[in-house]
């Protein structure tokens, strides 16, 4: 991958005329962009009657050492305003008090379920979500964070998108719980709302719904036929998401209401929950690039994926050989207008995606898009090293564990 990105930024170069390639490609993802500004989001079915039985929600966590945090997630879920549903906590095997915390709320929460993996157990949390699913009852599966924050009436909510039998999954928008603590949180709580913005989108235009991880609900039926969580990723979400469209299945966004979660709070955090979820993203691209090339989604979603791999790969791997080559042959970079649509995608995203999410005035909001698009420039030294990296090694699969610290 580095040595097509980098072979085809100098080729433009030398090629005379490069730049209208440039030029061109541009113009076609200024079309797609308008496309997803003007989409308008699928109203959200009416609830079903009195009558009808809700369908069984099953909501599992995985819990690795999260004594800091699976009490309060506990409470929380035990007390969702809906009549149907499950809880499901794996404790993968924890050497803290996550096992001893759990074992007491088991006592004052009848209903709440716990499997305890041996040590051993492989497939990190793929691997314990794949062994919790047999146990489950539920026709949705809910997967949550150990540091989520679920409101009330989430469920309802996202059991009204599963009306539309073509509907696999749903994702719903993640927010920041700790967004005031500082620069770092407030970064990130624009760019979960931004990306959910650019979701709900995509799916209105045809696109490519996908999911987040923490949040995301899966009709069983679509999970078994697309064989469950992959053991072999670091970022099952990311896998999840192409093998359901491979199957046929669509992913919807709910952007109200979000569930919440902690944003990592110093850089070095930051650095390698960012390189995780950029090896990942990298990785399901590579490990379905065969279907993917043959069109197996359809050229509307295709053309989707192509214009995010770019966005958030290609482009920002590609600025170094395109500076080099300006610097070498005393040229302006070729990449300019590639880039300034980025720029303007990642601004104008936020300002439309801001006050579907929370009440701002007009100066607060052009400020929050303003820092939140110079914040996003971390992904330039992320996406660059993680291809990098990439290009010299094999694949890998174990990460650095996120770790939360709760209230």
């Amino acid at each position: 991958m580095l040595s097509l990105i980098w072979g085809s930024t100098i080729a433009i170069h030398l090629i005379v005329g490069g730049i209208w390639l440039i030029y061109v490609l541009t113009l076609l993802m200024s079309l797609q962009t308008l496309r997803y500004w003007r989409a308008k989001p699928q109203s959200l079915p009416a609830s079903e009657t009195a009558e009808s039985v809700p369908p069984m929600v099953s909501l599992v966590v995985a819990a690795k050492n999260e004594e800091a945090v699976i009490g309060r997630l506990v409470k929380n879920l035990c007390r969702l305003d809906y009549p149907h549903y499950e809880v499901w906590i794996i404790d993968d095997n924890s050497s803290d008090r996550t096992p001893d915390i759990l074992s007491e709320l088991q006592k004052q929460y009848p209903h709440l379920k716990v499997l305890r993996r041996l040590p051993g157990a492989g497939g990190g949390k793929s691997g314990a979500l794949n062994q919790v699913l047999p146990l489950t009852r539920g026709e949705i599966i809910g997967v949550f964070d150990a540091d989520a924050t679920v409101p009330p009436d989430l469920l309802q909510e996202v059991v009204n998108r599963f009306q539309v039998a073509s509907v696999g999954a749903v994702q719903v928008r993640k927010a920041i719980s700790n967004a005031d603590m500082n620069w770092l949180t407030q970064g990130q709580a624009v760019e979960m709302i931004l990306d959910a913005y650019y979701q709900q989108q995509r799916v209105a235009c045809g696109g490519m719904g996908e999911l987040r991880g923490n949040g995301q609900f899966v009709r069983r039926q679509a999970l078994e036929r697309c064989g469950g969580w992959n053991e072999e990723t670091i970022t099952d979400d990311l896998d999840l998401s192409l093998k359901l469209h491979l199957h046929g299945w669509q992913i919807d966004v709910l952007m109200n209401p979000a569930v919440q979660e902690e944003g990592v709070t110093t850089l070095l955090a930051l650095w390698h929950q960012r390189n995780r979820w950029s090896e990942g993203g990298y990785q399901s691209y590579l490990d379905y690039w065969q279907p993917l090339l043959r069109n197996r989604l359809g050229w509307q979603k295709s053309w989707d994926v192509f214009c995010w791999f770019l966005i958030k790969y290609a482009i920002p791997t590609a600025t170094i050989p395109d500076l080099l080559m300006a610097l070498l042959r005393h040229r302006p970079p070729v990449l300019v207008p590639l880039t300034t649509l980025s720029l303007t995608i990642s601004m104008v995203g936020m300002l439309r995606g801001i006050p579907q999410a929370q009440s701002v005035g007009v100066w607060q909001l052009f400020w929050q898009s303003l820092r939140g698009t110079l914040y996003m420039f971390h992904w330039l030294p992320v996406v660059s090293t993680t291809t990098l990296r990439m290009a010299l090694r094999a694949k890998r699969l174990r990460w650095v564990k996120t770790v939360h610290h709760g209230p």
